[in-house]
């Protein structure tokens, strides 16, 4: 009895040992893993798109090499007009310098802009759009260039009716007077490429003017307020207002 119970208690060590092991090994990963992963939600409105909020997230396989992943909820604003246009996409994220990253993705829609001009029904596969994404962030310099390109991957256009494309860029670069507060200028611009039954290109805006930003110094929540003129004609001014937050 006694050689059984001395057993029993050695397997019971043995086990605590290797539970201990084991939560230690978990929690080490788990930890890695946390830092490894990033994600961020951002609430944005203009006088365009309306009310949109967007969210972006990227996982570490290397040290300058990450991948990515995003959304944009454009049916929260006036896109619930455009089939409740949904944007989702993947790609992966290169530092290239100190400060300076890239970010090549494709996303692809559901809705009915970009299928049937509006006029069909909603569907997945309204749109492909690849994009790239420059980020510049020094000590004292802050800027972003953004590029895609909304093309059809369905034709559900009416009789008469047509399929639309866009091309979306902006350009933003801003002087940190300080880790909370931020100034610059913003240009964006989109414009109706074209489609199944639209043979020349149109301005729908161009926007042109300042920026303030402000955010947390450590990173973390900030507020963008973004505003002056469209140069397109017969339109007026423009506004833009983002904020948002990383977990």
């Amino acid at each position: 009895m006694k050689k059984h119970l001395t057993k029993l208690t050695g397997w019971l060590k043995l086990t605590s040992m290797a539970l201990v092991g084991g939560l230690m090994f978990t929690n080490g990963v788990f930890a890695q893993e946390e830092k490894q992963f990033n994600f961020s939600v951002a609430l944005n409105s203009d006088q365009f798109f309306g009310f949109y909020p967007t969210f972006q997230g990227s996982y570490g396989f290397s040290g300058k090499t990450r991948f990515t992943f995003y959304g944009i909820h454009w049916g929260g604003g006036t896109g619930a007009g455009w089939g409740n246009w949904t944007e989702f996409g993947v790609g992966a994220n290169f530092q290239a310098a100190k400060g300076l990253s890239i970010n090549p993705q494709i996303g692809f829609l559901g809705g009915n802009l970009l299928s049937s001009g509006t006029s069909g029904p909603a569907i997945f596969g309204d749109g492909i759009v690849p994009n790239l994404t420059v980020n510049l962030l020094k000590e004292k310099v802050e800027g972003q260039f953004y590029f895609g390109y909304y093309a059809p991957l369905r034709d559900e256009a009416p009789a008469n009716g047509t399929t639309l494309a866009y091309t979306h860029y902006w350009l933003n670069l801003g002087f940190r007077a300080s880790k909370f507060f931020s100034l610059g200028a913003h240009y964006e611009h989109l414009i109706n490429s074209g489609g199944s039954n639209v043979e020349t290109s149109t301005d729908v805006y161009q926007w042109l003017g300042p920026y303030v930003q402000f955010s947390k110094p450590t990173g973390g929540p900030f507020a963008r307020f973004s505003f002056g003129t469209d140069l397109v004609e017969a339109n007026d001014s423009f506004f833009k207002l983002t904020t948002g937050f990383s977990f």
